[in-house]
């Protein structure tokens, strides 16, 4: 499964490039999640999923030239797009990686030099088995004082959901590898409600909540915490 996920993002980065930095309101978003990491200048922040980097120079703004920014993702064409993007920086570094066995080792490309102060991971624990798990490692990962933000999408539950819902239950099926499916076992919205549910049901659970918010027509939850 987790080779035909890689071949399935691979062969559609151009196109979630695209939507990751031209869809309406999305930018907003990005440089909020990057603002409810409660980052400063000098901190190092890691992003699980990094996807092609739409995230990546909102958080370098924010830990400035003297800190330290990390992306990761398992699918290389994603990741080489977001190397493009973040060429002129030295300071970001983007790792192919597992984002519940992050390459953060002293042996990694890209060794962190003290504590991480931050992990964000947007529209990532949709494509996990243990969302919650993985929240408990990143948890575990920025220890005491250190802070997670989730940004993930599920159905809006403002009063204009009908419309907005049908589109994004599209966008969910779209999506889902394989595409070419007619029927799958179990429903792809509802799963990926569960998976999200369970995350940012962890998050509060173990953090102090900074941030719980909705974004982008209801359809977008941002959570963040911080670990007391």
């Amino acid at each position: 499964m987790a080779t035909e996920s890689q071949a399935f993002y691979g062969r559609w980065a151009r196109l979630y490039d695209l939507i990751a930095r031209r869809t309406p309101g999305i930018a907003r978003l990005r440089r909020r999640a990057a603002a409810a990491c409660r980052l400063e200048p000098g901190d190092t922040v890691v992003e699980m999923g990094c996807g092609t980097g739409a995230n990546l120079p909102y958080l370098r703004e924010r830990v400035g030239p003297e800190g330290t920014v990390i992306g990761i993702d398992f699918t290389r064409p994603v990741l080489e797009r977001a190397r493009r993007a973040t060429a002129e920086y030295d300071n970001v570094h983007v790792l192919q990686g597992d984002a519940t066995q992050p390459p953060l080792g002293s042996d990694a490309p890209a060794a962190i030099d003290g504590e991480i102060d931050a992990v964000l991971a947007t529209f990532v624990v949709g494509m996990l088995d243990d969302p919650a798990g993985a929240v408990d490692d990143w948890c575990d990962l920025v220890g005491p004082g250190g802070t997670v933000v989730l940004a993930n999408a599920a159905p809006s539950q403002e009063w204009y959901a009908p419309p907005v819902n049908a589109v994004f239950r599209a966008i969910v099926v779209l999506s889902t590898p394989p595409t070419t499916r007619l029927r799958y076992e179990t429903d792809p919205q509802r799963r990926l409600e569960e998976k999200i549910d369970a995350a940012h049901t962890r998050l509060r659970e173990r953090a102090v909540a900074i941030a719980d918010e909705t974004h982008v027509f209801g359809v977008v939850r941002l959570t963040g915490g911080r670990l007391e």
